[in-house]
């Protein structure tokens, strides 16, 4: 079965220096891939690479069976890869109904799924999306997303700035997700990490350290000694 995501030695260079270093990694369709490293490892711009916002130097990116190394952004979401970012990107002043309608408009979808109940946000509905809190705006961003029902998910960070009930409601709608929906999850809280990834990828310097199931990363000398040492 062809991969949702595929990355092909993917590689950006800023003069002499590479921030993202021929990497290589599959996402089977309904996987859920957890991306980790320190600051600096090249997380955030190998998932801009994915999402077309930064060009690679080197490699090639398959959304399913098409080459979308080349494929300007907005077309990739129309081909099915939604993105979220580090920074909630809502309409402060549309409704939180309003917002997810947009989405789901844009991408074409006649209707937008019950995601606001899911996400916690059903009380919200007609309050403007600049209203809610940092943690609300976080969510409505996750459902304007759904909205498109991607194949494949980028969440860049998703759990920064949620306290501990939202981070609830957060980790319930992402185990209600599609099952063929493939998300890969950059993300520095790693109970979330653990509780909710299949595969975690480590990156260091821009390259794969290592990638396994959560219980071999745990477990591997050379993920420990870049964490401890």
């Amino acid at each position: 079965m062809t991969a949702a995501l595929t990355l092909d030695g993917l590689g950006r260079a800023y003069g002499r220096v590479a921030a993202v270093d021929g990497v290589c990694l599959q996402l089977a369709r309904g996987e859920r891939h957890a991306l980790i490293g320190h600051n600096g490892a090249g997380k955030s711009t190998l998932l801009a690479l994915v999402a077309g916002t930064v060009r690679p130097s080197t490699g090639r990116i398959l959304l399913g069976a098409r080459d979308v190394t080349r494929t300007r952004p907005h077309r990739r979401a129309v081909l099915g890869l939604g993105r979220t970012f580090q920074q909630p990107a809502v309409f402060a002043t549309l409704t939180v109904q309003d917002n997810v309608r947009l989405a789901a408009w844009r991408h074409g979808a006649r209707r937008s799924p019950a995601y606001l109940e899911a996400l916690g946000l059903g009380a919200h509905a007609q309050k403007a999306a600049g209203a809610l809190s940092h943690g609300q705006r976080r969510l409505l961003e996750i459902a304007m997303v759904l909205s498109g029902r991607p194949s494949v998910l980028l969440l860049d960070e998703p759990a920064a700035g949620l306290g501990d009930d939202d981070l609830t409601l957060l980790l319930g709608a992402l185990r209600r997700l599609p099952d063929d929906m493939a998300v890969l999850l950059v993300e520095h809280n790693q109970d979330l990490v653990q509780e909710y990834a299949e595969v975690i990828t480590v990156l260091h310097h821009g390259r794969v350290l290592a990638s396994g199931s959560p219980a071999r990363i745990a477990a591997d000398p050379a993920v420990a000694e870049v964490y401890l040492g």
